[in-house]
């Protein structure tokens, strides 16, 4: 795969939300918005140097395409949820959601039109880009995921909702993509358990005018509670509180619950959660056999569970990656983490991204 200007064959990368520097989340995140500010101030100096100690983990790692590790908050609500409201002019004040793995947040309300009032991951590409001469790729929470995270007051029709969060999103990452970043990815974890109707409308109008960087689209199944969302069957009633015992058939097929409806969206990476904490779903990329990757995308897997405090060995990884490639080509394949390492201890995040490269780079020998 082209990254920067190198073929990198099986190109590692993190995930998501990566552990902060507690001095950053000590203090100066709190007063962190998001906004331009002189290079001599307080807050931009912090971010910078707070930006730079996640660089050089992942450099040190020996990583091949450095991520901004989502710095713009101190816990997953701030990082995902919040700081976008705030920066799409919505009220902070809702009901609670209505996943159960994310009940303990509560949904922002749009009361007005939903623009981009402020960048969203400007300053965040920027301070990647100051802190690396490496590959780079800025995250940002996909648009099904906050369209359902919004309470409604003042949309009608839901589909026009979603439009206006991908126009106000498409803004900014445009802005992001003239900078020169070279991968941009967005988060859709809640295509898993059903597609809204304007899912891949919605995506695609999100990446419309990318012209530099490629496409990511990352799936997980839920990174908050340490289990994978809540998953009906088909006798479950809307809104009904579902007993999980009672449950008549096996949960679907994570995979397959993805793959070929996310072929439509525009990307030229389809990264799905696969064999970390899921490895026991493994079984399900037989569908790919099936319905075969595009021309032209990539698939890449997260071979890190990020909810197991024991770090992976590199023959272990290297392990997963071969049960990959069993599905998809060499040159197709990328691989990640499972999803973010924020609720782990910084130094067990680093010793899983060492892990990460270690076992890639033992496969890679073996294919040369």
């Amino acid at each position: 795969m082209r990254v920067g200007d190198q073929d990198i064959l099986i190109p590692t990368s993190m995930v998501g939300n990566y552990p902060n520097p507690r001095w950053w989340d000590a203090g100066p995140v709190r007063w962190w918005s998001g906004d331009q500010e002189p290079p001599d101030s307080f807050n931009q100096e912090s971010f910078q140097d707070a930006m730079s100690a996640l660089v050089s983990d992942q450099e040190h790692a020996g990583l091949d395409i450095i991520t901004d590790g989502r710095l713009q908050g101190d816990n997953y609500a701030d990082q995902a949820l919040y700081y976008y409201y705030r920066r799409l002019g919505l009220d902070l004040k809702g009901g609670f959601l209505g996943f159960p793995i994310y009940s303990r947040l509560h949904a922002a309300t749009a009361t007005e039109e939903i623009r981009r009032r402020g960048a969203i991951m400007v300053e965040q590409a920027r301070a990647l880009k100051r802190s690396t001469r490496r590959a780079t790729k800025v995250q940002y929470t996909g648009i099904q995921v906050l369209a359902q995270a919004t309470n409604d007051l003042h949309y009608d029709d839901p589909r026009d909702r979603a439009m206006a969060l991908a126009a106000a999103i498409n803004e900014d990452i445009l802005e992001v993509d003239a900078m020169g970043i070279d991968f941009i990815q967005l988060d859709e974890f809640t295509w898993p358990y059903f597609f809204e109707p304007w899912a891949i409308e919605a995506f695609n109008r999100a990446v419309q005018g990318v012209t530099h960087a490629q496409i990511i689209c990352h799936v997980c199944w839920g990174n908050w509670g340490g289990t994978p969302a809540y998953m009906p069957d088909d006798t479950a009633e809307a809104g009904e509180i579902f007993d999980l015992t009672e449950r008549r058939g096996e949960a679907p097929s994570a995979t397959a619950s993805i793959i070929p409806k996310a072929y439509e969206g525009r990307m030229d990476v389809l990264n799905l959660e696969n064999c970390g904490r899921r490895s026991d779903d493994l079984s399900g990329l037989d569908v790919i056999k099936n319905h075969p990757l595009p021309a032209g995308m990539m698939f890449w897997a997260g071979v890190i569970d990020v909810k197991s405090t024991i770090t992976e060995t590199a023959e272990q990884v290297a392990d997963r990656i071969h049960r990959l490639l069993e599905y998809i080509p060499a040159e197709q394949l990328g691989v990640t983490t499972d999803c973010g390492l924020i609720l782990l201890q910084r130094y067990i995040a680093i010793d899983k991204l060492h892990a990460l490269v270690a076992g890639t780079e033992m496969v890679r020998k073996q294919l040369r």
